[in-house]
């Protein structure tokens, strides 16, 4: 799995001209899934997340995480995320799962995370076409792809 996860004062996601999931001050995260992910990943990914200090203590230091802020999240599913560039100029997405594998991993991750959070995301919808805005606060954008854990 690969998610970027981007600190933000709000974020929303559209879909057919409709406000289908916002937020305010949280994380919006766009997560992309292969086919070899399974539990294990969301698992690891789901506890990183959560425990992930990139907001500002009372000194101005990312030292406080999205659970010690009470901050939300917003997750956004984004199988782009697994383009490949390295042949031509049209991205290849072989690498990004197939839906009969990625939907039931992307619901898991939802849940998972809501536990982890301990509160509801919001959340786009899987393969819709959607409109996501956000402002991102810092800015501060981070990239975890479980494939690269160490």
């Amino acid at each position: 799995m690969k998610v970027v996860i981007q600190r933000v004062t709000k974020a929303s996601v559209e879909i057919e001209g409709k406000i289908n999931g916002a937020i305010g001050p949280g994380m919006m995260i766009l997560v992309g899934i292969e086919a070899e992910d399974d539990m294990t990943d969301i698992e690891w990914l789901t506890a990183k997340i959560v425990n992930l200090r990139i907001f500002d203590d009372e000194n101005g230091v990312m030292n406080r995480s999205i659970k010690d802020v009470n901050g939300d999240i917003l997750v956004v599913s984004q199988f782009t995320l697994h383009a490949s560039t390295k042949k031509g100029n049209r991205p290849s997405y072989i690498k990004a799962a197939r839906p009969e594998i990625s939907i039931p991993l992307y619901e898991d991750f939802k849940k998972i995370l809501t536990r982890d959070l301990g509160k509801n995301i919001q959340c786009g919808i899987f393969g819709a076409e959607m409109k996501v805005s956000l402002i991102n606060d810092g800015p501060v954008t981070i990239i975890i792809d479980t494939k690269n854990k160490v």
